[in-house]
């Protein structure tokens, strides 16, 4: 079958972008993290540690929700001391969102978390197989339909 590869590879990816398969994997990874971390603000918090300071609005498509909705999130984000607004020095009407360094342990702790739930699951693969699909997860996302 033409394309065959490309179909399976697309609906691999259907299924990893599932909002629900990301929610079910942040509310697994956030389990017992403290006030403020949970499967909504997880994105948030990965994508400030991904792109630096940005505003709320600036911050949206990465997340995938609205301006207010990261706005939201980010205020609770705020109460746990997780990050702060400071004003934007290009902007005077806007603040950027800011990793505090309790913020950056906690994305420590999430990335270290998320690592060893992929090597678990990846555990019963044969030797070497693992490494071979990193490789060409990464030359995929970097050469691919994404670049």
């Amino acid at each position: 079958m033409e394309n065959e590869v490309g179909h399976e590879i697309a609906d691999a990816l259907g299924i990893l972008l599932r909002r629900t398969t990301r929610t079910q994997l942040h509310r697994q990874l956030t389990e017992g993290m403290g006030e403020g971390v949970d499967e909504q603000t997880y994105p948030v918090l990965s994508a400030l540690a991904r792109t630096g300071p940005r505003s709320a609005a600036d911050l949206a498509p990465d997340v995938g929700i609205d301006r207010s909705g990261v706005t939201r999130r980010a205020s609770r984000l705020e109460a746990a001391g997780l990050i702060r607004r400071e004003a934007d020095p290009t902007d005077r009407r806007a603040h950027l969102l800011v990793l505090t360094d309790q913020g950056r342990l906690a994305v420590a702790e999430l990335r270290t978390r998320l690592a060893a739930h992929i090597t678990t699951s990846l555990s019963t693969w044969p030797p070497g197989e693992a490494e071979t699909f990193a490789h060409h997860l990464r030359r995929f996302t970097t050469q691919g339909p994404f670049a």
